[in-house]
Formats: structure tokens, C-alpha cells, sequence
């Protein structure tokens, strides 16, 4: 089963050139990439640079910046394969950024 890893913390509390630093994930791609669950990935530019997209009857609203009210963002995503949620969970626990953020696991609809 596909499941989608969405990197999520605080980007007010990250000491800056973390985030950066933390490009590489500290070795995690490659031991998922040698394990064979890792199918893709990347990291999010910031929140600051989305653009929102709603649309309301006819018009198409759009508005700079994230349109959640959060300090969480997410910072980047991956997708990976696992036998089932027990394994995904195993790969998510030890991405670096479970030690100072959060990961929501989330399978994917599949037909």
C-alpha cells in the first residue's frame, strides 16, 4: 500500500540553516531507497510563497501565503510503499524530522 509522509513543524521554531541542512534527511532517503519503500519525494518551498486557490460560484479566489491559520507547515513530502500502516509508521519514526516536528502518515486512494 501507498502511503504519503507529510513533513510537518514549526518553521518559527527551527534554528536557521536547519531546514537546509536538513535536505539530505540526515541518510533516511537512502536507507528507504536500499529498503526499496521510497518511491518519491521532496521539500516544500516556504508557506510565505504558496499561492491558495478557492473557488466560490463563478469566481476564483486566490490569496497569497497558506490558508490555514497554523504555525505547523509542511515542509515537505514523501511517498513510499510499505506491506501495510505498521511498517509505514516504522519508516516515518525514523525520518529525522519526527524528532523535532511531526509526520502524518496517510494512505493514498488506490484503485
Amino acid at each position: 500500500m501507498k502511503y504519503m509522509l507529510m513533513i510537518c513543524s514549526d518553521v518559527s521554531e527551527l534554528v536557521p540553516g536547519e531546514a537546509e541542512a536538513m535536505a539530505g534527511c540526515g541518510g533516511w532517503s537512502e536507507e528507504m531507497e536500499r529498503r526499496g519503500v521510497l518511491r518519491g519525494g521532496a521539500g516544500l518551498r516556504p508557506s510565505s510563497d504558496a499561492t491558495t486557490v478557492r473557488v466560490r460560484g463563478d469566481e476564483v479566489l486566490l490569496s497569497d501565503g497558506p490558508f490555514a491559520e497554523t504555525k505547523d507547515q509542511i515542509g515537505g513530502f514523501s511517498l513510499i510503499e510499505c506491506a501495510d500502516l505498521d511498517e509505514a509508521v516504522e519508516v516515518a519514526s525514523k525520518h529525522p524530522a519526527a524528532r523535532y516536528g511531526q509526520i502524518e502518515v496517510r494512505p493514498l486512494w488506490e484503485p
